[in-house]
């Protein structure tokens, strides 16, 4: 009789442990943050994605978007960042906690006047790694903003416009 509360050893647990040693992990950065990435879809049998960004004082972070196969976590670690979920815009700040669900239109960047550092975690995994070594490229003028619009399908990364998002960036600080 099994014991559903037993430990399930690494021989038949769905995937490996996934352990990315900070000094180890691979980042990409472009002029307004640091993306350090941890653990992608194929090394967590499709689990999770999970990378940790950095972001610059007046850092533009993600422009209004949303995804369709999963769901984004957000966990601030230090600092605050300005989202925008659905039609609200809200600050986030050290040790609050955020998930988005699939189909959900958001964005995010730096606080007015802060800099932030977040844990960012897709479950499912997503594949994400390659958008954002793209991103970063894309950011430092190293490849065309174009490959980013023809990537939404393979990425699950669809762009919105919110007249919300624009006006919170317009805005007063």
């Amino acid at each position: 009789m099994s014991d559903e509360t037993s430990p399930v050893s690494t021989a038949t647990a769905p995937f490996a442990p996934v352990l990315t040693r900070h000094a180890e992990a691979e980042t990409c950065a472009d002029p307004s943050s640091v993306m350090t990435l941890l653990a992608d879809s194929d090394g967590s049998g499709g689990g999770c994605t999970s990378y940790r960004s950095t972001f610059a004082e007046g850092a533009v972070g993600a422009p209004a978007h949303f995804h369709t196969r999963a769901s984004e976590l957000f966990f601030v670690l230090g600092g605050a960042l300005r989202v925008l979920v659905g039609e609200e815009v809200t600050v986030l700040r050290e040790g609050d906690f955020l998930l988005v669900p699939p189909r959900t239109p958001h964005a995010f960047a730096a606080a007015p006047g802060s800099t932030a550092d977040v844990l960012f975690v897709f479950t499912p995994g997503m594949g994400r790694f390659d958008y954002l070594r793209l991103l970063g490229r894309v950011m430092r003028g190293e490849a065309d903003p174009k490959e980013i619009a023809e990537s939404a399908e393979r990425f699950d990364n669809h762009y919105v416009d919110s007249p919300v998002w624009r006006a919170a960036l317009d805005g007063p600080a």
